[in-house]
């Protein structure tokens, strides 16, 4: 449990902090949280706590489908953790909410329960998360989020526009699957379904459909399981497909607020209101379709258009309108550096899954990097797509079968790929079009809120009003 042989922290809060914010690759932080009362939040400590709390699961199939199983099309029950838990042991003759949903069939995920409403009522259990640890004074569970699921519940996989990302791994173990800002080409970018701060991929990165999507054999996946104990850093716009491969998982998030979000809430502003327009003209009582269950604020283009001259005054509020112009240029030189000192040996071999065993190389070159036994970087994987080789539930249980939080935010470094890239991908989705020459509305938004756009939009939005 303490690969250092010691039961210090290894890193300080200020060290710790200056690794996150420096760091652009994913990375496992070891012995930070040993003495967090949180380490002991098993489902059934938390059924306790939240005794007859109704919370909603979402139900999603264990299939082997080509297709991600959005929210949008996943089935959603109120249960308490006590049900949840009577359901998940496979109990027979199981009544109430899960009675329409074989265990063997379906798996359930409390996902995205922001503690401030989960725990309204037990505000001093904020105390049991301590991300001040991590170098945010005052940081705390009010902050974050829990996820609770059983063998096989996952999250598409999407990017975050706001922050970057810091996840304790409760109980029970989840393999990530993270792909860099500069693959997004590649991962095939959609708005549809809509949800402020995602944005989702069109591919089940488990299960790729190669013929559709054949530009994602270009994407370099990067693998890591994470274990109880142990703490993901998620550096921002990283794609991400998190899968729980154990019967009960429990994690905790936190989504860290970066100095670029500024300017990204004002290209999410601009992606809400044309998603928003363009489908409700397409079919104005059918949001269910393409709006995601966790968007539960009023769409209407006078909200919308209330919520992008809000964020653009918030913008000017924050840089003043003097410093537009050099905050341009020093954001976009900013996302495209690599900062050597931080982001370097990702061709280390490092044993994910299991322990961490380090190269002799990472020892040589551990003066000049962060990492080592208690910050392992998440490498490249060798592991081809789940396609050619069978579903995820096609594997032993052991190994494969296994938000919206405005206020703090999810995250964004958008790609570095050629524009011919993003061309390419576009085209390519096409290809199994039922006719070449016809556009769909979700056509034309893959091309009008491309990230790569919509920053082009809000720096000439901002640009204009700064004169």
């Amino acid at each position: 449990m303490y690969p250092s042989g010691k039961h210090v922290k290894p890193f300080t809060p200020e060290k710790a902090k200056e690794i996150i914010m420096c760091l652009q690759q994913p990375a496992v932080f070891y012995n930070m949280v040993f003495d967090w009362p949180a380490q002991h939040w098993t489902a059934k400590h938390l059924s306790e706590v939240l005794h007859g709390k109704q919370i909603r699961f979402r139900m999603g199939t264990k299939s082997t489908d080509t297709a991600p199983q959005f929210e949008t099309a996943c089935n959603y029950v109120e249960a308490t953790l006590e049900e949840f838990l009577s359901w998940n042991s496979d109990q027979s003759s199981i009544s109430g909410a899960f009675r329409d949903y074989d265990h063997s069939k379906f798996w359930a995920y409390a996902d995205y329960k922001y503690f401030v409403s989960l725990f309204e009522d037990k505000t001093d259990i904020f105390q049991d998360v301590i991300w001040s640890d991590f170098g945010f004074p005052g940081r705390n569970g009010q902050e974050s989020t829990l996820w609770i699921g059983s063998l096989g519940a996952h999250t598409p996989c999407h990017l975050d526009t706001y922050g970057c990302n810091l996840v304790f791994q409760v109980q029970g173990r989840k393999r990530w699957h993270l792909f860099p800002p500069e693959d997004t080409p590649f991962l095939y970018p959609t708005r549809i379904p809509y949800e402020e701060s995602s944005v989702f991929s069109k591919i089940n990165v488990v299960n790729p459909d190669l013929k559709r999507f054949p530009q994602f054999r270009k994407a370099r996946r990067h693998m890591v399981t994470l274990s109880p104990g142990q703490v993901l850093f998620v550096p921002r716009h990283w794609w991400h497909y998190v899968e729980s491969i154990d019967p009960v998982t429990v994690s905790i998030n936190s989504w860290i607020e970066l100095e670029e979000d500024h300017q990204t809430r004002v290209e999410e502003a601009i992606t809400r209101m044309l998603v928003c327009a363009l489908k409700t003209a397409e079919n104005p009582h059918n949001t269910r379709a393409w709006l995601n269950p966790t968007e539960l604020e009023e769409t209407s283009h006078e909200i919308n258009c209330h919520y992008l001259n809000g964020a653009i005054s918030a913008f000017f509020n924050h840089y003043g309108t003097s410093e537009v112009v050099e905050t341009q240029a020093l954001r976009t030189n900013r996302e495209y550096t690599i900062k050597e000192e931080l982001n370097m040996h990702s061709h280390v071999g490092v044993e994910q899954a299991g322990g961490h065993n380090l190269s002799s190389e990472t020892v040589k070159q551990e003066a000049a990097s962060p990492f080592g036994l208690d910050l392992v970087p998440v490498t490249p994987s060798s592991e081809e797509p789940s396609s050619e080789r069978g579903g995820i539930f096609e594997n032993d249980g052991e190994d494969f079968v296994s938000k919206n939080g405005k206020s703090f935010g999810k995250r964004q470094r958008m790609m570095s790929e050629s524009e011919n890239a993003v061309v390419e991908q576009i085209a390519s989705d096409r290809t199994v079009a039922v006719s070449q020459t016809f556009v769909s509305t979700d056509d034309l938004l893959d091309c009008l809120v491309n990230p790569q756009v919509t920053r082009i939009v809000a720096q000439l939005l901002i640009q204009g009003r700064s004169t």
